[in-house]
């Protein structure tokens, strides 16, 4: 097949799922959403299936672990259809007598989506139920690694599709071999884009014309001050960083610690499989060879990864992850960015003003606006970083990678996207998820007048400044 051809066949599946997305909005209704989108969930979540999808994504991608990715297929999965379960996106969802405002819940249109090898199975699914929820169709690109695994979970999207009579074409994805011109029509003829993974993709989201919900960059930095109980603190984040091999974009992947309690967090790290190495010199020239992240240590079992890094000898035998010295940010200083690994950049802080200059000079180098985590007992510290450190969530006394997007103990969407606000370069700073999938018609009525006089407003202000 020549480009021109994939190009018309990318033209066809879109003109297929507009058809399909018209008859599903003009017949339409709440129950005929919610029951489309229980089904893309029940594909991914079903047992059998969940762990055929693991098996698959991380066989053909390398990335990751298997327990673990059923894990999160099944609770992301699962969080999302609790968040979404009362959510009204059909028809009349708003009448406000006050105003005069009735606000009707209606659809995008086709939604093209870019989904990541890191989540080949999760976040392509997240997307399929948000847009099926609020009346849309969907076509996927995956990146060229997931193919297989998108290929896998459609499959079965369309086997719970023919049980309930819905249309297969609402659901669909940009056909093998995947290529950037192909990637970039779907971008160019969708009616909302949504992107996770590679900036270069975000950028090209951003500028095809198409209203674009892209997400930024993540390299995670956790402060851990004087206040914290520090063996849980290592707890959660032994936990967070190994969960999935590091391919989360939440995983943790700095941690600034005080100076009065460095020593004594170093060893409730290592009580939880965290080994310190001392020659942050010597990580770097393994982990970036040739100045390239290692693939043979990229989202890796921690053996593998040990391995990669020729640490064999100087770790202890079962580490879990390694926590380098470090002090350098900025791009001649790999280790203060994300490393997509079982590895972390380990600063030491005078005070926790100290940290919180560290933590906002790495993430102006990379992660701004992601997130950024704090362990300590003192609230007024997370409100001070959510005031001066350029982040769109502050993450408190959690394990990073399961509280960043969305949790069963906490209050945040569930979602694999972060949006990242105008410090990552998006126009979101919420976690992706379905209000970012649907828009309102609003009906306008004329109310009683309510005009003010011109003192009731600038009275205040002429005490203060004159008239």
């Amino acid at each position: 097949m020549n480009a021109q051809d994939g190009l018309a066949e990318v033209e066809a599946i879109v003109a297929r799922a507009r058809l399909a997305q018209r008859a599903y909005e003009t017949g339409g209704s709440q129950a005929r959403y919610d029951r489309a989108a229980q089904a893309a969930a029940w594909a991914i979540m079903e047992p059998e299936r969940n762990r055929s999808l693991a098996e698959l994504a991380v066989s053909a991608t390398g990335l990751g672990n298997v327990v673990d990715k059923i894990t999160k297929n099944h609770r992301k999965t699962l969080g999302l259809m609790r968040d979404i379960a009362d959510a009204a996106t059909y028809g009349v969802i708003s009448d406000d007598p006050k105003t005069g405002i009735t606000e009707i819940a209606r659809p995008k249109g086709v939604i093209g989506a870019v989904v990541p090898s890191t989540n080949p199975a999760a976040t392509p699914a997240n997307n399929i139920i948000n847009a099926l929820k609020c009346g849309n169709a969907i076509v996927l690109s995956p990146s060229p690694k997931g193919v297989t695994a998108c290929e896998l979970l459609l499959e079965y999207v369309h086997a719970e599709f023919a049980k309930i009579g819905e249309d297969p074409d609402l659901v669909q994805m940009v056909p093998a071999p995947g290529s950037k011109e192909k990637t970039q029509r779907l971008l160019e003829i969708s009616d909302l884009i949504v992107v996770t993974g590679s900036q270069n993709n975000v950028k090209r989201a951003y500028t095809s014309g198409t209203p674009a919900l892209a997400v930024g960059a993540g390299n995670v930095t956790v402060i851990v001050d004087e206040t914290a109980d520090l063996g849980v603190a290592a707890a959660k984040i032994s936990a967070s960083k190994c969960f999935d091999n590091a391919t989360s974009c939440s995983s943790e992947n700095a941690v600034i610690v005080l100076d009065a309690v460095y020593d004594a967090f170093v060893a409730a790290l290592a009580a939880e499989g965290g080994a310190l190495v001392q020659d942050d010199a010597r990580v770097v020239s393994a982990l970036w060879p040739e100045g390239h992240l290692n693939p043979a240590a990229i989202a890796k079992d921690a053996d593998e990864m040990v391995a990669a890094l020729g640490l064999q000898e100087d770790v202890p035998t079962g580490t879990k992850f390694i926590a380098v010295e470090t002090a350098g940010i900025g791009p001649t200083h790999p280790l203060s960015g994300e490393k997509l690994s079982r590895v972390l950049a380990l600063y030491r802080a005078k005070d926790f003003e100290d940290a919180a200059r560290i933590a906002g000079e790495i993430l102006s180098h990379q992660g701004a606006g992601h997130s950024i985590g704090l362990h300590s007992t003192m609230e007024e510290r997370a409100l001070h970083l959510g005031q001066v450190i350029p982040t769109c969530r502050v993450i408190v006394n959690q394990a990073h990678c399961f509280a960043t997007g969305g949790a069963f103990d906490n209050g945040m969407p569930f979602s694999l996207s972060m949006g990242c606000g105008s410090w990552g370069g998006n126009s979101l700073d919420d976690n992706l998820n379905w209000r970012h999938f649907m828009q309102t018609t609003k009906i306008v009525r004329p109310t009683p007048p309510n005009e003010p006089a011109v003192e009731d407003i600038f009275a205040e202000y002429w005490k203060a400044a004159g008239a």
